[in-house]
C-alpha cells in the first residue's frame, strides 16, 4: 500500500507518542529493554540516528544495523531519514566503502516493513548503482571474492600481521592505512555482498523481474566461492579472512559465522557442527578469537578479544535460526546483565564494549588504550531485535507480518504499541518452545498472520510449547 504524506506524518506523530513497551516480568530484563528504546530516542537528534553518546550519525554500518535491529520497526521515520543521510544525494551509497553495500539489507528490510513502494524504487536504484561500482573496484576475479575489511572493523587492532605493521603502530589507527590491507578478502564483508545480491534479487522481482535472476546468479557464484575458500567443511571452520599472500587467517570473527548461519551460506547442519565447536567468553562471543601476538588479557585489542553486544545480538539471531537456543539465549542473559550493571553514577548503560571479564572497556588500537563509550546504539537495537524477531518471532514479507514465536524461558513478554504500517499491534507470547499452541487475534482463534493492509488495533496472544 502506498503511502500518502499524511499517513506517514500521523505514523510518525504518533509513533512518539505512544508509550511502545516490551516487557517480560523479569526487572533486569524489562530495566534493559526500556533503556534499549530510551537509548534509540537519546542518540536521536532531530530526525537522524546517531550510532551513540558519544558517536554522530555519520556511520553507514551502524545506521544500517540500526534500521534492520529494530528502528524501521519502532521509529521507521528516523530510520528512513537516517538511511538516506549516509547516501550520496540518494544516488549510491556513501562512507567507508567496504562494508557500506550492508545498506542494502537494511533498505529491503525497511520496505518489507513500511511497505513504502516510493522509497523501494529509489532504494533500488541507489543500491544498484552502488554494487556496479563496488563490484568495479573491489571484486578479486581470482577468487570471485570482495576485497576489503570486515564489517565494522575500521581499526587495526581487529587485524594480524602481515596487514598490521608495526612501523605505522604509532601513526595510524585505521585499517586502510595499512598498505596491506587492500586486497585482503574477509569472512562478514563477503556474506554481506552475498545477502546484498539476494535482497537486490527480491527488489528487483517486484520493480524490474528481468533482473532478478541476474542478482541471484551472482549470489549463487558468490556463494561458490565464499565456501570454496572461506569454509573449511572437514573442520567445521570458517576462516577469518584471506591475506594479500593468500594466507588464510584462521580466526574465529563471529560476526562473519553469524551472517554466514543468518543468510544461508551454510546449511542448517554445518551450522550446528560450526557453532559446536566456537569458543564463548564467560560474558559472550568475543568479536575474534584468539588474541593476536601483540595483545593478552591484561592488554586486549579493541578489536580481538572483545565484546562488542550489537554481534553477540547478531550471533543470538543465528543460534536460533538452527535451533541452538541455549546459545542464543546464553548471549541476550548475558547482555541483559552487562547493560544493568549501574556506573558509578548508578546509570544503566549498553556500553559500546566490554572485556571477556565482563568490564567496560574501550580496548586498546595501536599503542593506547580508548576509554570506554556509552549508550552505542546498535548494542540497545540488537538487544531488541531478538525480542521481536526470536522470541515474538516478527517475520515481515510483503504480504505482511508472520509469526514464529519462541518465547523465553521465564515465561511470558508482552509488547505493547508496536505500529505495522497502519495497524497497532499489542502482542503477548505465552511459554517456551518450537512450536505454536495457539494463536489468537482480538479473541478470535487464528493463523499467525497480520496482512500487509490491515488496520485498527490488533490484540494478539500466542501460546508456544
Amino acid at each position: 500500500m502506498k503511502k500518502t504524506f499524511f499517513t506517514s506524518l500521523f505514523a510518525f506523530l504518533f509513533c512518539w507518542m505512544s508509550a511502545q513497551t516490551i516487557m517480560t516480568g523479569d526487572a533486569l530484563q524489562d530495566s534493559a529493554l526500556a533503556v534499549a528504546i530510551r537509548t534509540i530516542d537519546r542518540n536521536t537528534e532531530g530526525r537522524l540516528l546517531k550510532a551513540g553518546a558519544d558517536y554522530g550519525g555519520e556511520w553507514t554500518r551502524d545506521i544500517s544495523m540500526n534500521s534492520w535491529n529494530a528502528v524501521s520497526l519502532l521509529r521507521p521515520d528516523i530510520a528512513e531519514f537516517s538511511l538516506w543521510s549516509v547516501t550520496n544525494d540518494h544516488a549510491s551509497i556513501g562512507h567507508q566503502y567496504w562494508d557500506k553495500i550492508i545498506w542494502t539489507i537494511a533498505a529491503w528490510n525497511h520496505f518489507r516493513i513500511t511497505g513504502d513502494e516510493a522509497f523501494l524504487k529509489e532504494a533500488y536504484v541507489c543500491c544498484q548503482r552502488t554494487m556496479r561500482e563496488l563490484e568495479d573496484s573491489c571484486f578479486d576475479r581470482k577468487y570471485g571474492l570482495f576485497m576489503g575489511p570486515a564489517v565494522f572493523q575500521d581499526g587495526i587492532a581487529a587485524y594480524e600481521e602481515p596487514i598490521y605493521d608495526v612501523r605505522w603502530d604509532t601513526i595510524y589507527s585505521g585499517v586502510v592505512n595499512y598498505p596491506n590491507s587492500r586486497t585482503i578478502k574477509c569472512l562478514s564483508t563477503n556474506a554481506v555482498y552475498y545477502e546484498s545480491y539476494v535482497c537486490l534479487a527480491e527488489m528487483a522481482g517486484i520493480l524490474q523481474p528481468k533482473m532478478a535472476k541476474v542478482y541471484l546468479k551472482k549470489a549463487e557464484i558468490l556463494k561458490r566461492n565464499f565456501r570454496k575458500h572461506l569454509y573449511n567443511s572437514e573442520e567445521a571452520k570458517l576462516y577469518y579472512l584471506i591475506d594479500h599472500t593468500g594466507k588464510k587467517h584462521e580466526f574465529q570473527e563471529a560476526l562473519g559465522i553469524a551472517y554466514a548461519i543468518m543468510f544461508g551460506l551454510v546449511s542448517e547442519s554445518e551450522a550446528r557442527d560450526i557453532l559446536s565447536k566456537v569458543y564463548v567468553s564467560p560474558f559472550g562471543i568475543p568479536a575474534v578469537w584468539p588474541h593476536f601476538q601483540r595483545y593478552n588479557d591484561e592488554m586486549p585489542g579493541r578489536h580481538n578479544v572483545m565484546v562488542w553486544p550489537h554481534v553477540n545480538m547478531y550471533f543470538a539471531s543465528a543460534c536460533a535460526q538452527v535451533g541452538d537456543y541455549e546459545k542464543c539465549y546464553f548471549e541476550m542473559d548475558n547482555l541483559t546483565r552487562l547493560a544493568t550493571q549501574h556506573d558509578p553514577d548508578g546509570e544503566v548503560n549498553f556500553h559500546e564494549i566490554y572485556t571477556t571479564q565482563g568490564v567496560p572497556s574501550g580496548g586498546w588500537q595501536g599503542s593506547w588504550q580508548w576509554p570506554p563509550l556509552n549508550h552505542q546504539t546498535w548494542c540497545a537495537t540488537g538487544y531488541l531485535r531478538n525480542y521481536l524477531y526470536v522470541v515474538a518471532g516478527m517475520d515481515f514479507q510483503v504480504d505482511g507480518l508472520h509469526f514464529h514465536p519462541v518465547g523465553i524461558p521465564s515465561g511470558e513478554v508482552v509488547l505493547k504499541d508496536i505500529h505495522y504500517r497502519n495497524a497497532t499491534l499489542n502482542i503477548v507470547v505465552r511459554g517456551c518452545g518450537t512450536q505454536l499452541a495457539s494463536c489468537t487475534i482480538n479473541g478470535k482463534r487464528s493463523v499467525p498472520f497480520v496482512p500487509s493492509d490491515a488496520e485498527g488495533l490488533y490484540e494478539i496472544v500466542l501460546e508456544v510449547k
